[in-house]
């Protein structure tokens, strides 16, 4: 079965791109364009297709896939042919062997980003890559090659999941693809750390490397959040990484030392997590990562400055929004609203929130009493500001 000229055009107008990406190891952003325009824009990491020109892109794509996966038996798990493919229209030559796959994978992702089948092709690729690696005494260059090809898997994941597509930031498949790749990755990184280093070195590199690429994966998440907004899988992922960071030492660690990672960690992007709600505090999957993170901390004195933060902009802009008064509800229960006004002195100045709470009966409880208590302190300035007008 063969495919149109037309199929094949869009299809090597995306091959080039993607293959001139594995190269230099960059992040593309991609976004689907009106029927007016196009059907093909590129201007160097900035692409513009029409919905029209990618499924003739992905047609001839996963003609090319399946044609390999059902062929002979020359298809090896790293991806690699004994010959060059061809496309079907023209015949012509488009890949290196190595990269036989790789891009019709990568356009198949493009157009269909939950396509298990080839997703699971490029993960059994690495995997094959990795345990090749791990069955020999690997030198210095056969660890930069595979060290090459994991971050060129995260490349492209970035790739999908921070470009303006719909499906693709809240993409299960591809967020969990992003994680199985990121911690095969860690883990070649520590293995070459530790045949440099001496232990204590070691301990001290690996833990400010680990907040590094917390850090970053935490962008890429923002990033992801605004593009979709309440990204569930992408806040879910952030947690499912922490998790594994917080372990990464293994068995060999003793479990006080794994709290303290763990707690460290939590308090390192606990900030950075609240100025990201502040700005966008309708989304409910923020804020959740923002209570599993005080839930993580630990700190009485933290998760009490955390609350006060959040309900002064709350106080201040008059914010109703159900996200943010949940998280503030909850996150009391967290530090104890007896521990809040324990001690006069130390009080917060949004206090006068929590004292209606420990005596009232209203029918209203949870988030909207807490909502309804502030509505309390707006109205007096409400009533001011009118007087002051009519005066």
């Amino acid at each position: 079965m063969s495919t149109s000229p037309d199929n094949d055009s869009a299809y090597h107008d995306l091959a080039r791109v993607f293959s001139a990406r594995r190269k230099d190891n960059s992040v593309l952003e991609i976004e689907i364009l009106p029927p007016g325009l196009g059907p093909f824009l590129h201007d160097e990491h900035s692409i513009g297709i029409t919905k029209k020109h990618l499924v003739k892109a992905f047609v001839t794509a996963r003609q090319l896939f399946f044609r390999a996966l059902n062929g002979p038996s020359n298809l090896h798990d790293d991806g690699s042919y004994d010959h060059k493919p061809k496309t079907p229209q023209s015949g012509s030559e488009i890949e290196k062997p190595r990269d036989t796959l790789l891009t019709p994978t990568e356009i198949i992702l493009l157009f269909d980003c939950e396509h298990l089948t080839a997703c699971n092709w490029r993960k059994r690729r690495l995997a094959a890559l990795i345990q090749r690696h791990d069955s020999t005494d690997a030198d210095h260059v056969r660890s930069e090659t595979l060290t090459r090809e994991l971050e060129a898997e995260l490349s492209l994941m970035t790739t999908y999941l921070c470009s303006p597509l719909h499906r693709h930031t809240k993409s299960p498949t591809l967020w969990g693809h992003r994680l199985w790749v990121l911690t095969r990755l860690l883990r070649v990184r520590r293995r070459r750390l530790a045949q440099n280093t001496g232990e204590e070195e070691e301990s001290n590199v690996e833990l400010e490397s680990t907040l590094e690429v917390l850090k970053n994966e935490l962008h890429i998440v923002f990033r992801s959040g605004e593009r979709h907004p309440r990204n569930y899988y992408a806040f879910t992922y952030i947690r499912q990484l922490r998790e594994h960071l917080s372990g990464v030492g293994g068995d060999t660690r003793a479990t006080t030392d794994l709290s303290r990672v763990s707690t460290f960690l939590a308090r390192s992007i606990l900030d950075s997590v609240l100025d990201w709600c502040l700005a966008h505090p309708s989304d409910i999957s923020g804020w959740s990562l923002t209570l599993y993170l005080l839930e993580s901390v630990h700190e009485e004195d933290v998760c009490t400055n955390s609350i006060d933060r959040v309900v002064r902009f709350a106080l201040d802009v008059g914010w109703e929004g159900e996200s943010l008064w949940t998280v503030v509800d909850l996150a009391t229960k967290l530090v104890g609203a007896g521990e809040l006004v324990r001690n006069q002195r130390s009080r917060p100045s949004w206090d006068m929130l929590v004292a209606p709470a420990l005596s009232d009966t209203g029918a209203e409880t949870g988030w909207k009493s807490w909502l309804g208590r502030a509505r309390s302190t707006w109205a007096p300035d409400a009533t001011a500001g009118n007087e002051t007008c009519e005066s």
